[in-house]
């Protein structure tokens, strides 16, 4: 049996070090992030050699290239917490679906209103579907009532994305959530 072919691993990190470099005259800054000017690569390489440390491409697309003398293993240490720091900011936004029908019943439209709350205060979209059924087609405005109803209740957590519209037999809403700050259960105070 062959072997499939593989394309060799690339590391996802393009930083240039030491002999990877390319350009034939950088900006060098030391150790102590002091400008010590323009050098040819050779004379930057030997300065890093010289202090036990690495020369580091930091802007490739400057002209000439600025390099940095540093401890590579710490640089990338320092540039992986920074991602996983803008990482972790980022909050992603679900879109929450709650299904209901134009004769949903008093106590079943609460427990929907108070799912759609929770939605709302955590951040993420509602969508409101309305599913009609049979001769329910027939009472469209029935179901239009009960989404207006949604809506007004909803109205201080949240701002309607898409008035509700008929798209086959459903009537759709989307709620955006209008809540500022951080997310119930992530970041806040420490």
């Amino acid at each position: 049996m062959s072997k499939s072919f593989r394309p060799p691993r690339r590391d996802e990190d393009s930083t240039r070090i030491n002999e990877n470099i390319t350009a034939e005259r950088v900006r060098l800054i030391d150790e102590d992030g002091e400008m010590l000017g323009v050098f040819p690569i050779k004379a930057a390489i030997e300065k890093a050699y010289d202090s036990g440390l690495d020369l580091v491409e930091v802007s490739p697309n400057a002209d000439p290239p600025v390099c940095k003398i540093l401890d590579y293993g710490k640089y990338k240490y320092e540039q992986q917490k920074k991602a996983n720091e803008a990482r972790k900011k980022q909050k992603t936004i679900d879109v929450k679906e709650v299904k209901i029908r134009p004769g949903i019943e008093d106590h079943d439209y609460q427990v929907k209103m108070r799912n759609a709350r929770r939605f709302l205060e955590n951040g993420d979209k509602v969508k409101v579907t309305m599913r009609f059924r049979g001769r329910e087609m027939a009472h469209q405005d029935i179901g239009m009532a009960v989404l207006e109803r949604m809506k007004s209740e909803l109205a201080e957590l949240s701002k309607v994305e898409l008035q509700p519209k008929l798209e086959g037999r459903q009537m759709i809403m989307i709620l955006s959530s209008a809540v500022a700050g951080t997310p119930q259960g992530q970041g806040g105070s420490e």
